[in-house]
C-alpha cells in the first residue's frame, strides 16, 4: 500500500510585525524569522522503523507577502533533517499549476472554491490533493506539532485499512494525542464558568468511553485532525467542509458518516502534541466554538433523504459533540457567556465582558448559515468528486505535476 504523510506547516508575518487584518487566523504560526516545531517533527520521523511511505509538506502563509520565506524556511528545515524519505514541498503554485493543466475541464476549475492554502479547512483538502497527486492509497494527516513516539507508527495506521466491521468496510481511522504528560486529556484547567460549556469535560467522558476501553477498534464520534489515516476511496469521494471555521476534523467525520464511511478510532495509535501556547482570549474561543457548532448542528438539521447516503443523527455523538449539536446549544451558549462575561466583569476586564455578550448575539445571528448547510455542503462533495475523478483518469499528467514539487535527494 502506498503511503502519503502529509503535513500542513504554518507560517506567519515577522514577530515584530504580528498578524493584520486580513491575515489568515491559525493557533499558533510560527514566525518566518523564527524556527517553529517543524523540525522537531521531522527529527521525531527518523525513529521510525520504515521509510516506506513518501512525505508531503502543505505550506500555508498567514498572507502572500511571507510565502516565499516560508518555503524557503521549510525547505531549509527539510534538508538540516536528513530525513531519508522521498519529500515534496507543496505551495498555491500546484494550484496554478493544476487549473492551468486541466483548463478544458469545467470540473477542475470549478473546484476552485473548494482548495485554498488559507483556513484550516481548506488546507486539509490540499492535503487531500496531495495524496491524490502522489497516487498514495493512504493518507495520514499529521501535525507541525506532534512528535512520532511509535516507531511503528505508519504500519500500525494502516494496517486495518480495508477490515471489514459489521459489515462496514474500514476507509478512515483516527488516532489520538496525548499531552506533554502522557495521557489523553486536554491540558486545560476547568473554571467555574465553564459550568453550561462543559466541552472539555464531556470530550473527558468521550476519551474513556472510546480511548480508554476496549476493542481497539471502534466506531468514534470524534477525530483528530493531526491523527488521521483515509483511505483514497473515501478521500477521493468526501472533501472537508469550506464552509466551517474551526473544528474541521469532527466535521470531517460527520461527513463521511453521511456518505456512508464512519471513522475507527485505534486506541494503539498515538502520537504526541505539544503545542504552542494560545494567545487567543477565552471569549474568542468560545466564539470560535459557538461558529463551529451552530453551523454542524444547522447541517444536520437541515438533512434530507437521499439515494446512498446516510442521515446521522446528534446523538449518535454523544457526549461529544453530541452534547453541543442538538437544540439546547442556544441555552448553552447563553448561560455560559454570562458566567464568562461576569468572570472578566470581576477581573476588571470590560472589554471581554462585552465580547462575551456579543457572543450571544453572534449566536442568533451571524453564526447562523444564510444558506441550506446540508445542501450546500452536497454540491461541494459533488464537486470534488468530479474534480478527483479528473485526476484519477490522468495519472501521467498527475505524476509530472508531483515531480515539479519533488525535492532532490540530499547528496
Amino acid at each position: 500500500m502506498k503511503k502519503l504523510v502529509i503535513i500542513p506547516t504554518y507560517w506567519g508575518r515577522h514577530k515584530d510585525e504580528g498578524w493584520r487584518e486580513g491575515d489568515a487566523v491559525y493557533d499558533h504560526p510560527t514566525p518566518v524569522n523564527e524556527k517553529g516545531t517543524l523540525g522537531r517533527t521531522l527529527e521525531s520521523m527518523k525513529n521510525l522503523k520504515s521509510n516506506d511511505y513518501q512525505l508531503a509538506l502543505i505550506v500555508c502563509p498567514t498572507c502572500k507577502e511571507v510565502e516565499n520565506q516560508a518555503f524557503n524556511n521549510v525547505s531549509d528545515i527539510v534538508r538540516h533533517s536528513g530525513l531519508n524519505v522521498s519529500t515534496y514541498i507543496l505551495t498555491s503554485g500546484v494550484l496554478e499549476d493544476i487549473y492551468f493543466t486541466f483548463s478544458d475541464y469545467d470540473e477542475v476549475l470549478q473546484a476552485e472554491r473548494i482548495l485554498s492554502f488559507f483556513g484550516y479547512p481548506n488546507v486539509r483538502n490540499i492535503s487531500l490533493l496531495a495524496a491524490e497527486l502522489m497516487d498514495a492509497e493512504a493518507a495520514i494527516l499529521i501535525d507541525d506539532d506532534e512528535v512520532f513516539e511509535l516507531d511503528d507508527f505508519i504500519e500500525r495506521g494502516v494496517e486495518n485499512l480495508g477490515l471489514c466491521i459489521n459489515g462496514k468496510t474500514v476507509r478512515a481511522i483516527a488516532g489520538y494525542y496525548l499531552n506533554k504528560h502522557g495521557t489523553y486529556y486536554d491540558d486545560v484547567i476547568i473554571q467555574p464558568w465553564m459550568t453550561y460549556w462543559d466541552r472539555f469535560s464531556c470530550k473527558a467522558k468521550a476519551f474513556d468511553q472510546i480511548i480508554g476501553s476496549e476493542p481497539r477498534l471502534k466506531r468514534t464520534p470524534f477525530a483528530f485532525g493531526g491523527a488521521m489515516v483515509i483511505h483514497r476511496t473515501l478521500f477521493r469521494k468526501v472533501p472537508f467542509d469550506p464552509e466551517i471555521t474551526r473544528g474541521e476534523d469532527i466535521d470531517y467525520l460527520l461527513n463521511s458518516e453521511m456518505f456512508g464511511d464512519p471513522f475507527y478510532l485505534d486506541n494503539t495509535l498515538s502520537i504526541k502534541h505539544l503545542p504552542e501556547p494560545k494567545e487567543h482570549p477565552e471569549w474568542k474561543r468560545v466564539r470560535e466554538d459557538i461558529y463551529r457548532f451552530v453551523y454542524q448542528k444547522a447541517k444536520l438539521k437541515t438533512q434530507k433523504n437521499r439515494q446512498n447516503m446516510t442521515e446521522v443523527k446528534p446523538e449518535f455523538y454523544d457526549p461529544y459533540p453530541g452534547e453541543f449539536l442538538k437544540d439546547d446549544l442556544e441555552e448553552k451558549i447563553f448561560k455560559s457567556n454570562m458566567m464568562l462575561s461576569q468572570h472578566y466583569l470581576g477581573e476588571g476586564d470590560i472589554q471581554g465582558s462585552r465580547e462575551s455578550l456579543k457572543n450571544i448575539y453572534i449566536a442568533k445571528k451571524e453564526a447562523v448559515p444564510e444558506f441550506n448547510a446540508f445542501e450546500q455542503y452536497c454540491q461541494t462533495q459533488l464537486v470534488w468528486k468530479n474534480f478527483m475523478d479528473i485526476l484519477a483518469k490522468n495519472p501521467n499528467i498527475k505524476a509530472n505535476l508531483a515531480r515539479k514539487y519533488q525535492m532532490k535527494k540530499l547528496v
